[in-house]
């Protein structure tokens, strides 16, 4: 046993941390002890280009990933592989409580962009995440007012790297229309 494993993960990019083991294997107790002794261990990204918050969703341990949230809400903007956010896979595998609890916790993941400039709506439409999309669409609406008057206008206007909106998607892929 090497007592100061947690010291040395700060020089080694990439690699899987105790972090990421134990996010992968769900244990939620040892991963909160990691995260309070070693806060910056939540950002590190393995060799696949995943953090600690990517592989417990991957895993499905989604209770362990609403813990990582209620203890630091900015994890749902953590950038992995091809820029996806946990929020962006979230939408991707139609987990709509984990939509709603993501943007509840950080409202402003819902204008991060993967590397190939998507939004979260983008995602939902490229998936046929219909049930996502209208959880994205209704919380802009409700929330809009509140956040920032052009914040609705931002997002939904947002064009890919190919210059399409989420409502360019959607009528390419003939979404129903609500």
């Amino acid at each position: 046993m090497q007592p100061y494993v947690l010291e040395h993960t700060d020089f080694m990019p990439f690699v899987d941390t105790p972090l990421h083991v134990a996010a992968a294997a769900e244990h939620a107790s040892f991963a909160t002890e990691i995260m309070r002794l070693k806060p910056s261990s939540v950002w590190k990204l393995n060799q696949c280009g995943l953090s600690p918050m990517h592989l417990a969703l991957q895993n499905k341990h989604y209770r362990m990933v609403c813990r990582f949230v209620d203890i630091n809400k900015d994890l749902v903007r953590v950038k992995g592989r091809e820029g996806l956010t946990p929020l962006h896979i979230a939408t991707q595998t139609g987990r709509t409580d984990l939509v709603a609890k993501f943007l509840s916790a950080c409202p402003g993941s819902i204008e991060d962009v993967t590397v190939r400039s998507e939004t979260a709506l983008h995602i939902a439409v490229k998936y046929d995440q219909f049930k996502a999309l209208e959880v994205l669409v209704g919380w802009l609406q409700r929330n809009c007012q509140r956040l920032a008057e052009d914040r609705e206008k931002r997002v939904l206007n947002w064009q890919d790297e190919v210059g399409n909106t989420a409502l360019h998607l959607s009528v390419l892929k003939g979404f129903p229309q609500s």
